[in-house]
């Protein structure tokens, strides 16, 4: 693992992408790395574009900006892919995106105009057909997790039960574990 990684994920408000980088983050120091997580609000109401960041490092981290040139790149809302300057903004070819998408990788690549690594994931349909409602910020973090190999799976599901085993019925609860396995197995690498 290089010294620092960088996670930058896109959303709205009310969509979970806070969720998903706490939740990340958490995991992460479970396996004894420093952590860093916190989001970026624009007007801050339910459906206004948002951001949220983690950091990840063997060492301790001195850093407290948010991210701007991302390791990886994580499009919650399908629809911010056509927020071309919002989602390419600090990005470089080595970027690896994480995108909730029907579209295809290819298809998305030259969209954006982007050479890098680019992987995609239909969260929406998963969590649709799994919680019942297109909450898809726990599919997206199970792909994530397959695509970067940055934290062992079994530590996320952990996080995610200690965080919402209480606090969701245990349809919705069993349904998000169900999400976030099947795009975890899901995502093309």
């Amino acid at each position: 693992m290089k010294d620092l990684i960088e996670i930058r994920f896109h959303g709205r408000g009310g969509q979970g992408a806070k969720s998903a980088a706490q939740i990340l983050a958490e995991a992460v120091m479970l396996e004894g790395k420093y952590m860093q997580a916190f989001p970026e609000y624009g007007p801050e109401r339910t459906g206004a574009p948002m951001k949220a960041f983690v950091r990840i490092s063997e060492k301790k981290i001195r850093t407290y900006q948010p991210v701007v040139n991302p390791d990886y790149l994580v499009v919650i809302d399908p629809s911010l892919i056509g927020f071309k300057d919002l989602i390419m903004e600090g990005v470089t070819n080595e970027t690896v995106f994480v995108l909730n998408s029907k579209k295809s990788a290819d298809e998305i690549k030259q969209f954006l105009g982007f050479d890098g690594k680019v992987y995609v994931i239909d969260a929406n349909d998963i969590a649709i057909r799994n919680i019942g409602v297109n909450k898809s910020n726990m599919p997206m973090l199970g792909a994530l997790v397959k695509v970067s190999n940055l934290v062992d799976i079994n530590k996320v599901i952990e996080v995610f039960s200690q965080h919402f085993k209480n606090k969701l019925s245990e349809e919705v609860f069993e349904g998000n574990i169900k999400a976030i396995w099947e795009a975890y197995n899901g995502v093309n690498l």
